[in-house]
């Protein structure tokens, strides 16, 4: 369990191990849901307007219908050169593949969490989604690390992010665990890949000059406290580190789930795939299931069920969470 969840509050680890025990119970006899998509809808918004608080747990696919796609004319846009020269499909991939030196990769690196973290998404979907939530009790937890909600106007202090910030660095040193800001760097390695900010101060690929696939030396980004080598602060293994504020969110996010276990509690499931499941989708399952007044949703393109123990409280969308939100706004 530690791989997947740290050093969770206790009773909320205790919580998903029995979540995770439930779901071995319930796999196999799952509920798509039932009703027409307005019935549906209708239902989820009365839930949302009824609920005490509301839960929102988010996986990738908010991001993906919010337009903070891995591939396709986006990819090409701002990794063509990559692509070109090694091969690489997509983002995702991109991130584990084996550059020739560390220039090379702190370029690559530079452009993904830029144009993951430090512009605007596309679509106004997580904008919709906090008009949905504002006015209400409401937390969140997610997987994302793009950093959209707080973009959107979500209080940080309602936020758990669980695998971490594209916007943080950690050191390698073990013995450090820390994580430093890294958005100054990361505008530098823009620049000395040779992007060029536009009207709106976006970086942008010039029309008229090449860009490099290397960083200066130089520019290698080292650990502040002891020059050590730093890695990105994502969640990939046991190295990854949890720092205070990490700690903290996990904090308000177990007394949050305390504080209401027994009320009517809306759990709303936004992209959460199968890669993951036991941070999001299975503890929500088991809350809906522990507490009869609670109430589950799912909005997901392909992968909207729920256990049949739940479906009489449960509202399951297979389709694009942008289209459900602007239904329910």
């Amino acid at each position: 369990m530690s791989d997947l969840y740290g050093d969770f509050p206790n009773g909320y680890q205790e919580s998903i191990q029995e979540g995770l025990r439930a779901v071995r119970y319930l796999r196999g006899r799952m509920s798509f849901g039932t009703g027409t998509d307005e019935e549906r809808i209708r239902k989820l918004k009365e839930e949302v307007e009824s609920a005490d608080a509301i839960v929102l747990g988010a996986g990738a696919g908010l991001s993906t219908s919010a337009g903070f796609t891995y591939s396709g004319e986006r990819f090409v846009r701002y990794f063509f050169d990559f692509a070109r020269k090694y091969g690489i499909r997509d983002m995702y991939s991109g991130g584990f593949y084996p550059f020739p030196d560390d220039e090379t990769r702190w370029a690559w690196w530079a452009r993904h969490i830029y144009y993951n973290r430090y512009v605007d998404i596309p679509k106004p979907v997580y904008n919709k989604l906090f008009e949905l939530v504002k006015d209400t009790d409401y937390f969140v937890v997610t997987t994302n690390v793009d950093h959209q909600f707080q973009r959107a106007g979500f209080a940080k202090e309602r936020l758990f992010y669980t695998q971490g910030d594209y916007g943080l660095f950690q050191s390698v040193h073990p013995g450090i665990r820390k994580t430093y800001d890294n958005e100054e760097w990361v505008m530098k390695a823009m620049e000395a890949q040779g992007f060029v900010r536009d009207k709106s101060g976006v970086f942008q690929v010039p029309e008229n000059a090449s860009i490099a696939m290397r960083i200066p030396t130089e520019l290698i980004p080292r650990c502040p406290d002891d020059n050590s080598e730093v890695t990105m602060n994502l969640r990939a293994d046991d190295a990854f580190v949890e720092d205070e504020g990490w700690h903290r969110a996990s904090a308000a996010y177990s007394d949050f789930l305390s504080r209401h276990e027994r009320l009517h509690v809306l759990y709303l499931e936004l992209g959460v795939g199968s890669n993951t499941p036991a941070i999001i989708k299975y503890p929500f399952w088991w809350y809906t299931e522990e507490n009869p007044n609670a109430f589950y949703a799912c909005i997901n393109k392909g992968e909207a069920y729920c256990p049949e123990e739940i479906a009489d409280r449960s509202v399951c969308m297979d389709g694009d969470i942008g289209e459900v939100l602007r239904c329910l706004v």
